[in-house]
């Protein structure tokens, strides 16, 4: 039996989690013009939870607490949504991760707006007019937004550390990375949601135009084509993606590397020697991001390029650190 008091907050959920999933449908269908666009445009990703909010503090009764029915009821709405598209393989872990922070402001906005602007005395009618207002607007707005392009955003991510090797030594240990095992390169949360680890890049041959692999998990490989080589100061590449030999199941759709959503394009070593035996190593690269949400998506990348980058460095220092010095490089 179920409690009659309960029956409004199953009501709220049941109604939440109908209307999340109508609305991913609707946004990944062709049918309606969407497309896979559609899942990351402004009206998806801040006007469908706004909307989920306001249809959850609807369902609520205005007697229980504030917090429950402006913050922890939303929350639990989107916490719903995301654990079904997870279940039933909608959304992958990186994405639902991703976009879980943004779902959650966004409903408890949208609950406390429809708070704001409905009076409890009103009549139900007027109220279920403002929450239809609502549920309508993300349909409304996306047409809408779909004729502007996304935006490109070209990023540079940079790590530094500090080795206790000559420029010589890091320099043999970064022209080629021997192959790297899982307990070396330790653990990070980068791995838990789903990134693929790196192996080993090799170089075809020494100087401009060498070709290096740098190759991950999974099958993951990039391409990086050297463009700039001088020996013991700076080693730059431009990056492309080996499309051929990374499957289709690696990556979620809207986080694929060379896809148009988001690409890795150069990568940069630069090295500062600060003593003879002490060497300050640069590794930075760039980035294109185009998507709607630009600045929060920026955030994401930022973060994971700068985890994979320092647990490389990392890994160049133990190495660096635990070889025997290597005589300088003739210069080229």
């Amino acid at each position: 039996m179920i409690s009659r008091r309960r029956i409004p907050f199953l009501v709220a959920a049941t109604v939440g989690l109908l209307f999340a999933l109508l609305a991913r449908f609707a946004f990944n269908s062709p049918l309606l013009g969407y497309g896979n666009d559609g899942l990351l445009t402004w009206s998806f990703l801040l006007l469908m939870p706004l909307a989920l909010g306001a249809l959850t503090a609807h369902f609520i009764p205005p007697g229980g607490s504030w917090w429950w029915r402006m913050v922890w009821a939303p929350f639990l709405n989107v916490l719903l949504f995301l654990t079904a598209a997870l279940l039933f393989h909608l959304e992958g872990l990186i994405c639902v991760i991703m976009i879980g922070p943004l779902f959650l402001v966004m409903a408890a906005a949208g609950a406390i707006v429809y708070a704001l602007i409905t009076d409890p005395r009103e009549q139900q009618r007027d109220k279920t007019l403002v929450v239809a207002a609502f549920a309508l607007l993300p349909f409304i707005a996306a047409p809408i937004e779909q004729q502007f392009d996304n935006p490109d955003n070209f990023r540079r991510v940079e790590n530094t550390i500090i080795i206790n090797a000559p420029a010589a030594t890091v320099w043999q240990h970064i022209v080629r990375v021997a192959p790297i095992g899982a307990a070396e390169l330790g653990s990070s949360v980068v791995d838990d949601i789903g990134f693929p680890r790196p192996i080993k890049a090799t170089l075809s041959h020494e100087g401009v135009g060498g070709v290096r692999h740098a190759t991950f998990e999974r099958g993951v490989e990039f391409i990086e084509t050297v463009d700039e080589w001088l020996p013991e100061r700076r080693l730059s590449f431009s990056i492309v993606p080996n499309t051929a030999t990374i499957p289709p199941t690696t990556f979620d759709e809207h986080v694929i590397v060379g896809g148009r959503y988001f690409d890795v394009l150069r990568g940069t070593y630069e090295l500062c020697p600060l003593s003879p035996s002490r060497t300050q190593l640069v590794l930075h690269s760039q980035q294109r991001l185009s998507t709607h949400l630009n600045p929060y998506a920026g955030l994401w990348t930022d973060f994971v390029m700068s985890e994979i980058q320092r647990r490389i460095l990392a890994v160049l220092r133990k190495r660096c650190e635990s070889s025997p010095a290597v005589a300088p490089a003739p210069s080229a």
